[in-house]
Formats: C-alpha cells, sequence, structure tokens
C-alpha cells in the first residue's frame, strides 16, 4: 500500500516550480490556473521572488500548494499515473493537507489556492506582529515538549504546534512564554530551542481568528467526496467524510500538526511506501518517526520519471 504526502510552510524557495514550467505544459497549465484563481503572478514570485514577499504567509501557502499539484499532475498526465489506482492514502503537513484535499479531488485547484491565501491572510491578521512567536524544540520527544510548554507558559499561550517526529517538536504562543521555553530547554532535558523565523503564532488558541475566517469560508466552498481517504492533521486518523473534513479544517487552525502520529497511523494501516510531491521536507520526519517503510521525495521531472516507472 502507498500514501502520498505534501509538504507545509518552509519548503517553500525561490525558483521552485521553474524546472517544471519549462519541461511541462501541465506544469505550466497548473501555474496558470493558480495565478488567474488570485488575480496576480504568484508564478513569478515563486519563480524570480524576490524572497521575502514569496515567505508572507499568504503567498507561501498557495504556491507551496501549486508546486505540489504541478508535480503529480505532470506524474498523472505524462507519467499516466492515476492517482486513485496508485495511491491508498493522502495526508499533508499544516497547509499540506489542502494539497492532499485538492489530490483526492475534494477541492478543484482553483479553490485550494483560494482558500490558501485567505487561510494565510486570516492567519497572519490573526495576531499583531511581535505577539506571538514559535520555536523548534531538536532532541525532545512529545513528553518534554508538553512538560517545557507548561512551564513556560506563566499564565500565556504556550502550545505544542507541531509533533513532527521523535526528535523535533515545535512550540507556539505568545512571544514572552515561546522566550522562556528557548531559555529552559536544558532545565528539560531538550538539547536544543530555536526560534523560527515566522510572522505569526500559528496552531495554537491565538489562532481562532483565524479558524473563525475559515470557517466561514468553507461554508461556501466545501470539500466534495475523496477519491482517497485522508488521514488528518487533528486526529491522526482516517477520514474520507466531507462534512468531518470541512471541521477538521477548520480545528486545524488552532489544533496541534500530529505528524508523528500520522506516520504511525499510516503505516499500522498497511502503508510500506510514501511518496512526497513537491519537497523533501516530510520524507525524513517519516523515516524517524517509522521504520521498514519506504519513502520518496519526488519535485523534479527525473523524480517523476522515475516514480512513474517504478508504479
Amino acid at each position: 500500500m502507498r500514501a502520498f504526502v505534501f509538504p507545509g510552510q518552509g519548503s517553500q524557495k525561490v525558483g521552485m516550480g521553474l524546472a517544471l514550467a519549462e519541461a511541462s505544459a501541465a506544469a505550466r497549465e497548473v501555474f496558470e490556473e493558480v495565478d488567474d484563481a488570485l488575480g496576480m503572478h504568484l508564478s513569478k514570485i515563486m519563480q524570480e521572488g524576490p524572497e521575502d514577499l514569496l515567505t508572507l504567509t499568504e503567498n507561501a501557502q498557495p504556491a507551496i500548494m501549486a508546486n505540489a499539484i504541478a508535480v503529480l499532475r505532470v506524474l498523472e498526465t505524462e507519467g499516466g499515473v492515476a492517482l486513485a489506482d496508485k495511491c491508498d492514502f493522502v495526508a499533508g503537513h499544516s497547509l499540506g493537507e489542502y494539497s492532499a484535499l485538492c489530490a483526492a479531488g475534494a477541492f478543484g485547484l482553483a479553490d485550494t489556492a483560494r482558500l490558501l491565501k485567505l487561510r494565510g491572510q486570516a492567519m497572519q491578521a490573526a495576531v499583531p506582529v511581535g505577539v506571538g512567536a514559535m520555536c523548534a524544540l531538536l532532541g525532545a520527544d512529545i513528553e518534554k515538549a508538553q512538560a517545557l510548554a507548561d512551564d513556560a507558559a506563566e499564565g500565556e499561550v504556550c502550545t505544542v504546534a507541531n509533533d513532527n517526529d521523535p526528535g523535533q517538536v515545535v512550540l507556539s504562543g505568545h512571544t514572552g512564554a515561546i522566550e522562556r521555553a528557548i531559555a529552559r530547554v536544558k532545565d528539560h532535558g531538550i538539547k536544543r530551542g530555536m526560534a523560527l523565523p515566522v510572522s505569526a503564532p500559528f496552531h495554537c488558541p491565538l489562532m481562532q481568528p483565524a479558524a473563525e475566517a475559515m470557517a466561514e469560508a468553507l461554508d461556501k466552498t466545501p470539500p466534495g467526496p475523496l477519491r482517497v481517504p485522508l488521514f488528518a492533521n487533528v486526529t491522526a486518523a482516517m477520514t474520507s467524510d466531507p462534512a468531518e473534513v470541512k471541521r477538521l479544517l477548520v480545528e486545524q487552525v488552532t489544533a496541534r500538526v500530529r505528524w508523528r502520529e500520522s506516520a504511525i497511523a499510516i503505516k499500522e494501516a498497511g502503508v510500506e511506501s510514501f511518496v512526497e510531491l513537491g519537497g523533501k521536507v516530510l520524507g525524513p520526519m517519516i523515516k524517524r518517526s517509522v521504520e521498514e517503510v519506504a519513502v520518496t521525495s519526488v519535485a523534479t521531472m527525473d523524480d517523476i520519471e522515475a516514480l512513474a516507472k517504478e508504479l
């Protein structure tokens, strides 16, 4: 059995999609459709920068999705691979969940792009710049990370935002609490704490205004039927019910991304092969979370051609 997985924020880089667009009409069509849906030349920002414009949350989120779906479309059109025939489950990390749902047919490409643009704007607007922050904990398991978050909160918000793999957990919350957490890592037997270069504290209760904005948006653009089931970030469990998917997408804005648990649950469902589309970020996390699985990262034409032969 096989799962297709889709990366989240942080996997963007200037030049993304350029070689793919030059090599494939199918990729160009994806980027053009996203540009048209957003009424802006996002593909130009992806390919030429500047980096600070691409890194803006409202641009990075649809850009990462567009790149991943372009890889999938090239695989489907030029590799002759139908997702539903070669893939048993999909999953994505944070915004990557929208890419996964687009791949599974729950959202059209244009709607996915518009939803992610709005999601990025809403997440940025939810907390004034400087009020919130995030940090990565290296050498921390979930229990140590939770104990540190509880210790550092001191009446402010400080929660586990991402449980990525057995040695990497991300905290999110008020800036003061995150600074205290970084200062106290050694007290909790954690190797290192690093402030993350993000503009808002994602996946914590401070994001509630963004969750409300997404609830409204998803009322107007609800997910449809899925061609293959999704393993959801919020539950680390499988679902193919559009109503549940919609509810979980709203919860996801303020809730923990349970990626380590998702990788374990996907393996336990019988998956032996993970394919990451559009990045090389999730593969290492999966390898650290579960043993005896094959992990392939697919981002270039060479990668796509190699995967098409294998499938």
